[in-house]
């Protein structure tokens, strides 16, 4: 049968032990039914099994959780930034004490490998706990007035309540991406996590309701909503509602695009990160092996489903043969195998069938165009969604394959004669996210800092971000961002206060 909450094996159980779990919406602290009695099964995408059952969501679940958190959200402002900060710090220990059973069910819900899942779930404890260190950091100005006997006040106030629509390749993560900043900054949160991963953040509610109850979390009800459903239905009911003062997305350019169309209505602030096609430079003078090392690393991390990390190569010409070659031995090498196998696999299977017929499509179409393959180029025979880790040569600078985010395994590599020309094709894509650079020569860096025209560039270095930094795209890859303290600015609106002795 269904359990509610608690269904959950230890760690060490592996693909057995799993019970299914049913939750509706997280509204109050507390699990309710969905005002909609259709459901949608989370599969597990290593062997198919259902690992449970979520609401489907609809807009009358949208309106309760809302309507709670605008009536929260000036008693949780009122409270000084300190007192906001000790509920993130809670919640990170609430992680950190589960955090076992996490790991499990994320690893689960995703067909992601155990390394990477454990990482997902300590950097996210980090995450609450570094937005609570910014809570004495924050502040406003004073100006000069013209005016004799008056002062000018510049104020950050909270934006309100914020609606934040999270993606299904960093459910948890992105999550606290969410909630961490929002809560510091005095706003409350709505959160619709994805239909495809949403276990993982509904244990967190879970957990948060037990430790409410325990006294070990100060979260009044209101301050939190965690929901799933569909985007036509409940993500869109959350969107074209006047409540929010801000919708953070995260995912794709399509849904961004329909966010901004639904926010417009209202003039809501948005703050979009979506899809991205990263570019990599590599010139003649680098090292090579460590640049392969890199590259590889960015590209088949969660079997290639990361929106920031590599989507295609450049490699100067005198080195294009020697690189190309190692590229491909190292991109064969990587094991791909089940989230608890032993030793680790290198990555797992795609989340689901319609992203590996997605990436299985754009290969075949390369192909036809005249892309050679150097290895890979089909799935991978057995259970889950797996795809060969995929090398292509040969694709034209204007071909499908080089211009639209893949999100899996492959990796388009081109050659290039001069820097110049190395940041004309990078800078040729309508996404703007990420970038990087390997070279040893500091000139060339210091005009990559200029010239690539993305919201991150990566220097002799592997794609990822910082907590610290500020994740944000350029052109389609979105608006805002998100991470360090530029992120928190997000959730506040400026107000300006004269006052005349």
């Amino acid at each position: 049968g269904r359990e509610r909450h608690s269904a959950f094996s230890p760690l060490v159980c592996g693909m057995s032990g799993f019970k299914k779990v049913e939750y509706g919406q997280w509204i109050g602290n507390v699990n309710v039914d969905s005002k909609d009695a259709a459901r949608i099964e989370v599969e597990n995408p290593t062997d198919h099994s259902i690992l449970g059952t979520v609401p489907a969501g609809c807009a009358a679940d949208a309106d309760a959780a809302l309507k709670l958190a605008k009536e929260a959200q000036q008693q949780w402002a009122k409270k000084p930034a300190v007192q906001r900060a000790a509920v993130l710090k809670q919640m990170a220990t609430i992680i950190r004490a589960n955090r076992l059973e996490l790991i499990d069910t994320l690893a689960r819900e995703q067909a992601k490998i155990l390394p990477l899942a454990t990482v997902e779930i300590d950097v996210t404890a980090d995450y609450y706990d570094y937005y609570a260190g910014l809570a004495r950091s924050y502040e406003g100005e004073i100006l000069q007035s013209d005016n004799p006997g008056e002062h000018i006040y510049v104020h950050r106030a909270p934006i309100g309540v914020s609606v934040g629509i999270c993606p299904w390749n960093f459910p948890f993560f992105v999550m606290a991406r969410k909630i961490a900043p929002a809560l510091l900054a005095g706003c409350t949160v709505v959160l619709k996590s994805s239909e495809l991963t949403p276990l993982t953040a509904f244990r967190f509610a879970a957990l948060m309701t037990e430790a409410i109850k325990a006294g070990d979390l100060a979260l009044d009800p209101g301050v939190v909503a965690v929901l799933t459903g569909r985007g036509a239905t409940l993500g869109e009911a959350l969107c074209v509602s006047k409540v929010p003062g801000i919708i953070s997305m995260t995912g794709s350019v399509a849904t961004g695009q329909a966010i901004m169309r639904n926010a417009a209505a209202n003039m809501t602030k948005v703050s979009l990160e979506l899809g991205g096609k990263a570019p990599a430079i590599v010139m003649a003078d680098c090292d090579i092996d460590k640049a392969v090392d890199a590259i590889v690393a960015s590209r088949v991390i969660f079997s290639g489903q990361v929106c920031n990390c590599v989507e295609r190569c450049y490699v100067q010409a005198p080195i294009f043969d020697e690189f190309a070659a190692k590229l491909t031995d190292k991109i064969k090498a990587s094991v791909v195998g089940t989230p608890f196998d032993t030793p680790a696999p290198a990555f797992c299977g795609l989340v689901s069938k319609e992203q590996l017929d997605k990436v299985s499509g754009m290969v075949d179409r390369a192909k036809a165009e005249g892309a050679k393959v150097l290895c890979g180029g089909h799935a991978v025979e057995g259970p889950g969604y797996k795809y060969a880790p995929t090398v292509l040569t040969g694709a034209k600078q204007d071909s499908e394959v080089v211009q639209k985010e893949v999100f899996g395994p492959v990796l388009p590599v081109l050659p290039f004669d001069t820097f110049d020309e190395a940041l004309t094709l990078a800078n040729d894509c309508e996404y703007g996210l990420a970038s990087s650079l390997f070279t040893n020569d500091y000139r060339l860096i210091e005009r990559a800092r200029t010239e690539l025209l993305f919201g991150e560039t990566y220097i002799n270095r592997f794609h990822f971000e910082a907590i610290q930094g500020f994740h944000a795209g350029w052109r389609k890859s979105g608006v805002g961002g998100a991470d360090g303290k530029h992120g928190l600015m997000e959730y506040l609106s400026t107000k300006v206060v004269y006052v005349q002795q």
